[in-house]
Order: structure tokens, then sequence, then C-alpha cells
């Protein structure tokens, strides 16, 4: 673990609330920047805690860079991800023990479904401590089966985008993605504020019995950040590096979800309906992570998308980009977004670009009921292509989703700081401290005249 020098010496020191914000995973580095930014600008003492869980160039460094986020403790986890978790519940769980130690007022910031939100929720549980808990209430739907399956033999992609966004027909429970979908769940318990981005993680939440006074929908802070890039986006040479990006309409691969990576048939299907695609004209990249390398090093395709990329001059085989500015600057210039990934689903309904979700269900399926996403499920590659197809070619389908409402707010770390400056106002001594909220206190059985007054620490 590395520490600031004097970190904990100089916070000791301040009388006010420290706000410690958890980062670790590049999305929640991108998402986590305008709180970070946000704290700042309103004069209040921000800690930031890296997890380590992503620590590449690509995947964190050139984020910390765009963003100006220097982290102050760098946890250095490693390993397994139950290793990781332990490590996250032990060295952050010292930090806020040490500062509890001190009398400090902490506001731990965790963020939506990553494992350094989860560990860290427990660390702070652990301390009875509450977090604040972004981008809570994030729980997968799945549609009907008989509507996945009816895609293998012929079907409307316009239909099909209807019948998708029947709300009613979906139902919550599944355990993908594999292990987001259990941190988001597992996290919320730690958390005396939750914010919710839409009005179904608001729901989620309030249906699972926490409190409604604690549950504050404000949006996805996902806006904020594309806000910044977008006034960047001029400075971006992506398009420079890849001038075959300004020759037509670019669709945008990118798979790494554990469930899609692990099994062989829903990759070959996604990668079959990429290499379709490829070899009949279409500009196509792919942005591979490291489960994409692991996936095509497995199934004997590392050197075949090798020569794909050397054949044709119309696919782009790239390592993750290390700049948010020059990713957004590719999805404007998108036809659509092909993609397993949870927060890209976030981002094009934001940026009203197509997006096509590869997985048998979504945790973000508020987009695909406004209808700026479609789902493709990963069960062969003709139904992929043929959807693929229709989102960029069906002028019918093509305007509803260019034309769907953005979901997911405006000037939401604005909101979320306004909400906890209001909450500290409200528990001077202990903002939104879960713990307060003992039986005897939810019951009002303190404030009789026979309860016995007084209390100590275990």
């Amino acid at each position: 673990m590395k520490i600031r020098k004097n970190l904990l010496k100089e916070i000791k020191k301040k009388d006010y609330v420290i706000h410690i914000v958890l980062i670790g995973t590049k999305p929640d580095i991108i998402k986590q920047a305008p709180l970070i930014q946000e704290l700042r600008k309103e004069g209040e003492y921000v800690v930031i805690v890296h997890s380590g869980q992503h620590h590449s160039w690509n995947l964190s460094g050139g984020l910390e860079e765009e963003f100006n986020i220097k982290p102050d403790i760098n946890l250095e986890i490693s390993g397994v991800l139950y290793e990781q978790q332990a490590q996250v519940i032990h060295s952050f769980g010292r930090i806020l023990f040490e500062l509890k130690q001190a009398n400090k007022l902490i506001v731990p910031y965790i963020y939506g479904d990553t494992t350094t939100a989860v560990a860290a929720g427990i660390a702070s549980f652990a301390n009875l401590i509450s977090t604040a808990h972004v981008e809570a209430g994030l729980r997968t739907m799945s549609p009907p089966t008989k509507l996945i399956t009816d895609l293998l033999g012929g079907f409307d992609p316009y239909k099909y985008f209807h019948d998708l966004r029947q709300k009613s027909y979906w139902r919550k429970g599944s355990y993908e993605p594999y292990p987001e979908q259990f941190d988001t769940r597992a996290s919320a318990p730690s958390a005396g504020v939750h914010f919710a981005p839409t009005r179904i993680n608001a729901d989620n939440l309030i249906s699972e019995g926490y409190a409604t006074e604690t549950v504050f929908l404000v949006g996805n802070p996902v806006v904020d950040a594309l806000e910044f890039s977008l006034k960047r986006i001029n400075k971006s040479k992506i398009l420079e590096k890849f001038p075959v990006l300004n020759k037509g309409p670019v669709i945008r691969f990118c798979i790494h979800r554990r469930e899609n990576i692990i099994s062989r048939h829903r990759f070959l299907a996604i990668y079959g309906a990429m290499e379709k695609l490829i070899k009949e004209g279409y500009i196509v990249v792919l942005i591979s992570l490291g489960a994409t390398e692991k996936a095509l090093e497995a199934y004997e395709l590392k050197r075949h998308t090798q020569e794909l990329a050397k054949k044709y001059q119309n696919f782009i085989y790239s390592p993750v980009w290390p700049y948010y500015t020059d990713v957004v600057a590719l999805m404007c210039r998108c036809a659509a977004v092909v993609t397993d990934s949870g927060s890209i689903q976030e981002e094009t309904n934001s940026l009203g670009v197509p997006g096509v979700v590869l997985r048998f269900n979504s945790d973000r399926p508020e987009a695909i009921f406004a209808g700026s996403n479609i789902l493709a499920p990963p069960i062969c590659s003709k139904a992929i292509v043929k959807i693929i197809k229709g989102v960029v070619e069906n002028s019918q389908l093509r305007e509803k989703m260019l034309n769907a409402p953005k979901i997911y707010g405006t000037n939401v770390s604005e909101k979320m700081v306004g909400v906890i400056k209001k909450t500290i106002d409200k528990h001077s001594s202990t903002p939104f401290n879960i713990f307060e909220f003992l039986e005897h206190d939810r019951l009002g059985l303190s404030k009789q005249s026979f309860w016995k007054k007084g209390e100590t620490y275990w």
C-alpha cells in the first residue's frame, strides 16, 4: 500500500468532513472524476483512494492524467478475485479504523458494481461507517426466453425492437454480469445514502427494503464526464491516427464480459458476427481488453484477428485507448456501438448513439426501454448480424433509436454533493449513519422517559 507522505497526519489535523472517494476500475475513475471535481469546487477536503484494481496506463494512468486525479492512497491489490476483496477490506478497513479512532467525520464514496465498491463497503460497515453509494440500485433484468429463442428463426429487427421494450415482460433475478451483479447488491447494505441513476434503480432499492429517505434519484455521473470530454473533443487526434474512421459509418465492438469470454459458443457467436461485418465492408473497430485477449488466445483466434487487420483496411484491432476524450470522439462517429459493457450502455443513451448490447439481459434495462439500446443476445452470429444491420440500415428502427429520450440526467455530481451537504447539516455528528437506526431509536423508545440514556462502543 502506498500512502502520500504525511497524509494521515494531515487528515487528523482537519476539523471538518473527510470525503474519501474510492476508485478502482476504468469506469469508476471516469464516473467518480466529476464527483471529485465538484467536491473540490465546493472547497471540501477530498482523499482519493485507488484500490489498484485497474493499474495499467491504458485503464487507469491516462484517465488520472486527463481528469487531474492523483490518488492519495493506492491499496495496490493483486491476485484473484477473493484475494483482491480481502486486501481491500483489510487495507481500507485499517485506514478507516485509524481515522475513526481520531474522531474524524468520514464519508466514503463507493461506486456502482465493482470489487472495490463491495469490499470497501464491507470495510466501512465493519467500522460502523456508512457509505455513499454512487450509481446504486443496478439490478439485471431479463426478457422472456421466447423472445430470445425466436431469434434463431426468421425475425423482423424492428418488431423485435418493439417487443423488447415491453417492460412488463422483463424479470429480475439473474446473477449476470459476474461479479458485478453480486457486487452492486452486496454494496447496498453499507450505504446510508443511495444515489440512484434512474427511477428503476430507485424503485429497486425501495422494494428491497431500503428506507425511502435514504434513496436519492440524481442521475448518472457519466453525463458529467461526457460533458467534460465533449468540451475537449477537438483536442482528440484519434481520427487522424486512424483516418479510415472518416470514410463512413463506424461499428465499434468490445467484448470482455466474463460470461461471453468463458463460453466458447457465446464468444464465437459474437466474433463470427464481427468477422462477417468486416468482410462485407463495414468499418469495424475492435477495442480489445485483457479478457478479450485471453479469449482470442484460448479459442486460437489471435493470429486470425491480426491477419484480418492486415488484410482489411476497414478493420481496426486496437488495445484500450487511455484517454476518455478519444473514446467519446470515436463513439460520436459510430453508426452503432456494439458492446457487452455496462457503462457504455449509459454512454450510448447520453450521446444519442444506437447501442447494441451483447448480452441475454441487461443491468441497464432502462436504456432498452427508452429505445436507445437494443439487445443482441450471443445466441448465434446470424441473429447478431441481422440486429446490427437493422440498427445501421433500417431507417424506421434507426430513427427510433436516434430520437430516444436521454434518461441519465444533468449536473449529477452537483446534485450528489448537495445531498451530502444537506445530510451532514442534518446529522452533524454522524452523517447518514445507518447505525443510528437501531430498532429502539426507530420505534421511538429511546425518546421515552423510561429509557436509560448512555451507550458504549465495541
